[in-house]
């Protein structure tokens, strides 16, 4: 649920502030989907951030300094939610309320209709890596890295939960056609699980990471400087040097949404 709710909140944010909806699509979905996702399964995560130069890092170190802490929150939540065992608990009662209340479809809304028609059209070798974008999906990434690593978790589990899946595996799909097939491409737990936290994504990153956006904030150096450092960077290129040389495929015709009775049959 995590990259649809930054997306949200940044297509909202980017129209604001002047953009055409197709450019604030772009800017937001597009770029994680494209730019940010591809340099993150052949390079790692701080090459991102190494791409950029001049007021574009200075961009990008503020949206981290302001995302990291809400993004991290949320994520904190998920994580208590699911050892405690509230997190199956609560998709085995939704199960119980299908028939009453099924899953429902969620690229039906205005972003998702814009990205439709942008994808449609789009160049790939002109979809900019957003240095906003860039530091709040970063932000949240290495949000999750570290709540798991204060947990205990190895390197191992986390690179797979937290870099491998997004990037070589989930956000292809939404670039393909967008997030419902991305989402609904999962397991039900995913699919409940993405509709109740994307919500909360949104609404913690707009309401706390952009008002300290808008507010002028500025950089965390000692947060920066954490991020540049963490160790997690030098297991992230180790599994890149593993990537095979070819992307998973997304040129399926339908997803599991197209057919709920076989997705939630007993």
């Amino acid at each position: 649920g995590a990259v649809h709710g930054i997306v949200e909140v940044l297509f909202r944010r980017f129209i604001s502030q002047g953009m055409t909806p197709e450019d604030a699509f772009i800017n937001s979905c597009e770029s994680i989907t494209g730019p940010i996702t591809k340099t993150i399964s052949k390079k790692g995560i701080l090459p991102v951030y190494e791409a950029l130069s001049g007021d574009d890092k200075k961009k990008f170190e503020e949206a981290y300094s302001a995302s990291y802490q809400p993004a991290k929150d949320v994520l904190a939540e998920i994580y208590d939610e699911v050892k405690s065992g509230n997190e199956i608990r609560s998709v085995i009662m939704h199960g119980d309320r299908f028939d009453k209340f099924p899953i429902g479809k969620i690229d039906g809304t205005y972003t998702w209709s814009v990205g439709e028609k942008v994808r449609a059209s789009r160049d790939e070798d002109k979809i900019p890596l957003n240095p906003v974008t860039a530091g709040m999906y970063v932000a949240t990434m290495m949000a999750q890295i570290d709540v798991l690593r204060e947990n205990g978790h190895s390197y191992t589990e986390i690179v797979n939960e937290s870099v491998i899946e997004a990037v070589d595996s989930l956000c292809p799909y939404m670039h393909a056609k967008g997030v419902a097939f991305m989402v609904d491409n999962c397991s039900r737990t995913a699919r409940l699980g993405s509709r109740k936290w994307a919500p909360r994504f949104d609404y913690m990153l707009e309401q706390q990471a952009c008002v300290d956006l808008d507010a002028g904030k500025g950089v965390n150096s000692e947060m920066i400087s954490k991020f540049k450092s963490n160790p997690v960077h030098t297991a992230v290129e180790e599994c890149c040097k593993l990537r095979p040389s070819v992307d998973i495929s997304t040129t399926g015709d339908s997803t599991a949404q197209d057919d709920l009775s076989f997705t939630f049959r007993n």
